[in-house]
């Protein structure tokens, strides 16, 4: 019962630590679509300028691509240790086993 426990525990941390970088992926898109839409909602309204928020987009595209960049390596990292990414994303040591010719794999 205890090796269960630890195994479910163990599967919610992994879970845990996928989910916070895309809830910040997608906030960071949602301040970014924000930020575009109130520029162009303002376009509208003769009573004011219209600004771009550029604090809070440029702190959404942060979010956005940090987020994603984490994701992204995360699942390169799985393929690559399942072998199924191409030849170009294989790391250096794998690449050269399977070129060296006379080799036993």
């Amino acid at each position: 019962m205890l090796m269960n426990t630890k195994i479910v525990f163990s599967r919610f941390i992994a879970i845990i630590v996928l989910v916070i970088p895309g809830l910040m992926a997608m906030k960071g898109f949602l301040m970014m679509k924000d930020a575009l839409f109130l520029y162009y909602a303002e376009h509208g309204n003769d009573m004011i300028s219209p600004g771009f928020q550029w604090l809070s987009f440029l702190g959404g595209l942060l979010l956005f691509v940090a987020g994603m960049s984490f994701l992204g390596g995360w699942i390169l990292f799985r393929d690559r240790k399942r072998n199924y990414v191409g030849p170009r994303f294989r790391s250096k040591k794998q690449t050269e086993q399977l070129e060296t010719p006379g080799s036993s794999s």
